[in-house]
């Protein structure tokens, strides 16, 4: 059985894959986390635990030592993580790790226009350049979880502004991206792939608007915007200038088609369909409801 390494193991993806992996009993499962005391709960489930700091290169060389495959998890950190990233997939060719699972995006392409696309493509780029024998990228689309953080002030306003016009994303939820990534893991394949990671179909801010106004029992509208427009006000809301370029950004992504991609991948590797947008926001009718 292989030894499994997860990094970002405290946060919500990282932490779904390795409870996967403990109760398949995939293997010798090791909680890579900046903190171990996060993961604590982890340990008592059967995951070795081992501290991993993407900005302590000392960490690295310990913590990979002994891994057969390892699952990389990008990190938040967006200005940064390139390089972050880059040390880590050095680090795992000097440790001698068979096979690196990445958690990429749609699209991933060198620009100047999308600091996640271009972050992610560079990273894809240092694992295939690598001396890392085999690789895994899987370009998870937009998580299902990110429509309920703009939700509130759509439904409270009746107004749901978007900068993606008239075109759809499929969005995929955490859980089935955490299914396919413990399973591209667990795997015994030895080659080099890029899977793109998505929900069943494609949907449009019009449709995210309707179901979320069903569930809430309130009308809501999509208004597009024009991607200044749409940066200018998530500013005035508050958003700071980059948190607001990287959402905008990821806007017109969409509206340019980069996000409407369907695949077989959640069903190839989980053993089931993907959950739609209006299983996912049916599920959370309470939380919606409250929001109004």
């Amino acid at each position: 059985m292989s030894t499994l390494l997860v990094t970002g193991a405290s946060g919500h993806l990282g932490r779904s894959v390795v409870e996967i992996l403990l109760e398949q009993k995939a293997g010798t499962v090791i909680a890579g986390t900046r903190d171990a005391r996060k993961v604590a709960d982890l340990a008592v489930k059967g995951a070795e635990v081992r501290v991993i700091d993407f900005d302590k290169p000392e960490t690295l060389a310990e913590g990979l030592k002994g891994v057969d495959r390892l699952l990389l998890i990008s990190t938040d950190a967006l200005q940064t993580r390139t390089e972050q990233q880059r040390r880590v997939v050095e680090a795992a060719a000097t440790a001698g790790v068979k096979h690196v699972v990445y958690t990429s995006a749609p699209a991933a392409r060198p620009t100047d226009k999308s600091l996640v696309a271009n972050s992610h493509y560079w990273t894809e780029q240092a694992i295939a350049a690598s001396t890392i024998p085999g690789w895994t990228v899987l370009r998870n689309n937009i998580y299902a979880e990110i429509i309920l953080m703009g939700l509130a002030n759509a439904l409270k306003s009746g107004q749901h502004y978007t900068a993606t016009g008239k075109a759809g994303r499929n969005y995929v939820t955490r859980e089935d991206c955490a299914a396919v990534a413990a399973a591209a893991l667990a795997s015994d394949f030895d080659g080099k792939r890029i899977l793109d990671v998505t929900g069943p179909a494609p949907v449009t801010q019009d449709e995210i608007a309707a179901l979320a106004g069903a569930i809430a029992g309130k009308a809501v509208t999509h208004v597009p915007l024009p991607p200044d427009a749409l940066r200018q006000g998530l500013i005035g809301a508050g958003l700071p200038d980059f948190y607001a370029d990287v959402l905008v950004a990821f806007d017109v992504d969409a509206a340019e088609g980069y996000h409407a991609i369907a695949t077989p991948v959640v069903k190839d590797f989980a053993g089931r369909e993907p959950t739609s947008v209006k299983a996912f926001l049916e599920a959370k009718t309470d939380a919606i409801r409250a929001m109004v």
